[in-house]
């Protein structure tokens, strides 16, 4: 039997329908001209996994098996399935993505041609599974860069002036053994890439060879792991590039003089403002403006309160905040069953609005009576656009801290 010159690497759990997606390519879609071993690790599943792994392997599919006796989380399952990988070269492969073929055979050829890479780091396309097209490609470069080992200096400023995530690689196994290693508060990405850098030389090609599903037959809306990543890690991301540059001094490949230090704390304050921005865009469209309001304070102290992805949100993001500040108010509030609109010219609107950014939907949405229920007094919120009746509303019977006034949700909405 020839030698395995490729592992790819597959770690799961509790996703038959979408393993079975992905084995079913290396029947139909993948024809490799070297040989090749599919190694899943299981993280102690309790669906058919077993099953659907043992059906492909009788079907021809090259798959070494491993099934954990505990669930041991995402980090301990990946490595596992690459501590058991016997290839030459090793790819990670999500159990809901799929390869791009011709272009992993390209990278492979790569690697065999340049034995002192120890990564090659490529773009990727986000795939609509339903129509089966690419949708776009994260991230282009014109050319293959190819980068020596220890440059750390010029591979950091080649990421940060591109704005490159190198999150996709094919690695060589010699290298990726002390490599893949435990890492909490720094983004794993830029952390193994400077372990790699520190190894041997790393190349960005510009042909994908990974496709991440952003549209998916099995679950057509649901919502991709990835996305709240980046909703949520640009201090991990900045945690990323920090260590980088401490492996960079370490290794004696950068000075850090007072000058330089300045340099590079502004491209890491750069990236993760940047990071931010796409982060506000993704919390916006899920309708979380009190947290795009969160990072938008920041982008402004760091000197992009201006920046392109926030233009179209500014103006509206006062008036959202507020609504959905007073949504919180009232669902976080026991016993509360009424939310009271007064003065308000289109109730039909807000109400709408409200129930949209998080009112419970057990809450009524009311205008103003002629007579009020004392019944209701302690039971209600009231929203006033005129904040001089508040007085009038205690007056009546409604607990002070639960009438709010337009004044009182927009003060600290600060843009």
């Amino acid at each position: 039997m020839s030698a395995i010159k490729l592992s790819v690497c597959i770690p799961t759990y509790n996703r038959e329908s979408y393993l079975r997606s992905a084995l079913d390519r290396f029947l139909t879609h993948y024809r490799f001209d070297f040989p090749y071993e599919v190694v899943i690790s299981d993280n102690a599943s309790t669906d058919n996994t077993t099953e659907v792994v043992e059906e492909y392997i009788t079907k021809g599919v090259p798959i070494s098996y491993y099934r954990r006796e505990t669930n041991g989380g995402s980090l301990a399952n990946t490595i596992c399935a690459f501590h058991q990988a016997v290839g030459e070269y090793a790819i990670y492969h999500a159990d809901d993505d799929f390869l791009a073929p011709e272009g992993l055979i390209e990278a492979v050829r790569y690697m065999d041609a340049n034995p002192d890479v120890s990564v090659c780091q490529a773009p990727w396309h986000f795939y609509d599974e339903v129509n089966d097209k690419d949708l776009y490609q994260f991230y282009t470069i014109e050319k293959a860069v190819k980068f020596a080992q220890r440059s750390f200096v010029e591979v950091f400023q080649f990421i940060c002036e591109r704005h490159i995530f190198p999150e996709i690689g094919l690695y060589r196994a010699s290298a990726l053994r002390s490599s893949w290693v435990p890492r909490e508060f720094c983004f794993w990405a830029f952390s193994y890439l400077a372990h790699f850098l520190d190894q041997g030389a790393v190349v960005f090609l510009p042909k994908p060879f990974y496709r991440s599903v952003a549209v998916s037959k099995i679950a057509p809306n649901r919502q991709q792991a990835g996305n709240d990543d980046v909703m949520t890690s640009w201090d991990k991301y900045r945690g990323g590039l920090e260590y980088f540059l401490h492996i960079a001094a370490k290794r004696g490949n950068l000075s850090l003089t007072t000058e330089s230090r300045l340099v590079f704390e502004e491209l890491c304050k750069t990236f993760t403002l940047n990071r931010m921005s796409v982060a506000i865009r993704f919390w916006a469209q899920r309708k979380d403006f009190i947290k795009a309001y969160e990072l938008y304070t920041r982008m402004s102290i760091g000197g992009m309160a201006n920046h392109p992805e926030l233009r179209a949100l500014k103006d509206k993001l006062p008036l959202m905040v507020a609504l959905q500040t007073l949504a919180y108010h009232a669902t976080a509030t026991a016993g509360i069953t009424h939310l009271m609109l007064c003065g308000v010219a289109d109730k039909k609107a807000l109400e709408e609005m409200l129930y949209d950014l998080g009112l419970a939907a057990e809450i009524r949405v009311v205008s103003e009576p002629k007579v009020h229920n004392p019944d209701q007094l302690k039971k209600t919120v009231v929203f006033l656009a005129d904040a001089a009746r508040h007085q009038q509303f205690v007056g009546l019977g409604y607990k002070p801290n639960l009438i709010f006034s337009e004044q009182d949700l927009t003060q600290h909405v600060i843009i």
